[in-house]
């Protein structure tokens, strides 16, 4: 338990609406080791951007709200934290690194001001030294010229640049854990490689645990040492990296893993790329049973009437599905 950095218990959070509560997130546990990248995985609105925010406290009171579960980060119960302790966490024991980062930078400060401003906060450095430390960090994330880019403003940065930017932001403070939503959707295949690569090295180098938000299974293959693949707000399958892409259980995950293209074997031309049949059910009203039942080719009655536990499948190795054998 030593090694446990983070420790996700029974996370429930909704969104009130009109129409009734939305269980984003209905009930997820899981752990995070130190020095270890765990993947987040599932298709667009199934919790898993809901569970970061969960994380760092950032839910929109209203419309959602955290219902009940507990987040342990180095023992502690960040769920029970008052706001000021939770603002001394947030940026500097966890930072998150968000999919979009125009979004996340301010657009009318200097990316340099905005780097020292979190270590000036954080670190309690004075404002002269943070800003030589704010270049040195845009030097490490491999900003060519780091000086003068320190000087400049988001809009004048390329995407790739930008996300080097929030990746400095999010290393400034020296985290324990970093949360990497969506780190590389908006950049393309070749920024991605970099952005992945720059990852990986800072993580040997720092040591910092990493939590990988994303929907691109080849990411997760590149970086995670564990992957947690969600559905419709609860987790359906979790595993080592090896055993889950050597061994998917989950018709869910078998169906993410089919429909990936496999460039090393040819595809004939009768043959298209599988796809999973039906829509995500309303997390509004979800069905009684498995979540998943009415897109599974291997649905019965005790998956109608059932909602499975997650069954040991292997060391390490826990799947919510009756017929994962």
């Amino acid at each position: 338990m030593e090694d446990i950095l983070l420790k996700v218990r029974d996370l429930h959070t909704y969104f009130h609406t009109d129409e009734g509560n939305v269980k984003a997130v209905n009930g997820i546990d899981f752990s995070i080791r130190r020095g270890e990248t765990v993947g987040l995985v599932g298709e667009s609105g199934c919790g898993k951007s809901v569970t970061a925010l969960s994380i760092m406290r950032l839910i929109p009171q209203p419309p959602g709200r955290i219902v009940r579960g507990e987040i342990l980060f180095e023992g502690r119960d960040l769920l029970r934290l008052d706001e000021a302790l939770m603002r001394d966490i947030r940026g500097n024991r966890i930072s998150m690194i968000f999919q979009e980062p125009m979004t996340s930078l301010n657009p009318v400060f200097r990316v340099g001001d905005q780097i020292a401003e979190a270590i000036w906060l954080h670190q309690k450095q004075p404002m002269k030294k943070a800003s030589g430390l704010a270049i040195e960090m845009l030097k490490k994330v491999g900003i060519p010229d780091a000086e003068t880019r320190a000087s400049e403003y988001p809009h004048q940065l390329s995407g790739g640049m930008r996300q080097r930017v929030m990746i400095a932001m999010a290393l400034s403070c020296n985290p324990k854990m970093i949360i990497a939503d969506e780190p590389t959707t908006a950049l393309d295949v070749t920024i991605q490689a970099q952005i992945l690569e720059l990852m990986n090295a800072l993580k040997q180098e720092t040591g910092t645990s990493i939590l990988l938000i994303t929907h691109d299974l080849g990411v997760v293959a590149e970086m995670a040492q564990a992957v947690i693949v969600i559905y419709a707000g609860r987790i359906v399958e979790s595993a080592p990296a090896l055993d889950l892409f050597n061994s998917p259980k989950h018709p869910y995950t078998q169906g993410l893993m089919a429909s990936i293209p496999n460039m090393d074997e040819p595809v004939p031309e009768d043959k298209i790329l599988q796809a999973i049949p039906g829509v995500v059910p309303s997390l509004l009203q979800l069905p009684p049973g498995c979540s998943f039942q009415e897109r599974c080719l291997q649905g019965s009655d005790p998956c109608r009437e059932q909602e499975p536990p997650l069954l040991e499948a292997g060391p390490g190795h826990l799947v919510r599905c009756w017929h994962h054998e």
